[in-house]
């Protein structure tokens, strides 16, 4: 880590109005750090933490996720209802899941047409829409 992905990773905290901890500094540093987007577990984020030095254990890991959801920073995407990947680029796009690696990636938007989705039920609005792409090699 570097004192510029330092920066960047606090930066990246205090606009989303997250107080930037240590250990909250750590794991944004190797999210965003280098500026670019990444799909990440929390398991692959906690082995990254700790091959960089970071002292932070899983459920660390776990709860800083979740925090940086709630304030808006990171997109979950869940795949086989029970595997989480956290998304740093929070606009609306489709994703790859590629079934023989067990890895995510972002599909091209523009070649994406949704034309109609059906109606919400009474009381309620639509959110969101995800869109993940299962890919397995033939």
């Amino acid at each position: 880590m570097t004192p510029q992905s330092e920066e960047i990773a606090t930066g990246w905290l205090v606009k989303a109005g997250l107080r930037p901890t240590r250990q909250r500094v750590a794991l944004a540093e190797l999210l965003v750090g280098d500026g670019k987007h990444r799909h990440v577990t929390a398991e692959s984020l906690f082995e990254a933490a700790k091959t960089s030095g970071a002292a932070v254990s899983l459920a660390t890991v776990y709860n800083t996720l979740r925090a940086f959801c709630d304030a808006g920073v990171l997109q979950e995407i869940t795949v086989d209802g029970s595997k989480s990947y956290f998304d740093t680029n929070t606009h609306d796009h489709p994703h790859f899941f590629w079934e023989d690696e067990a890895r995510l990636t972002d599909a091209p938007s523009d070649q994406l047409v949704i034309q109609r989705l059906p109606d919400a039920p009474d009381g309620v609005e639509i959110a969101s829409v995800d869109v993940v792409i299962r890919l397995r090699k033939i």
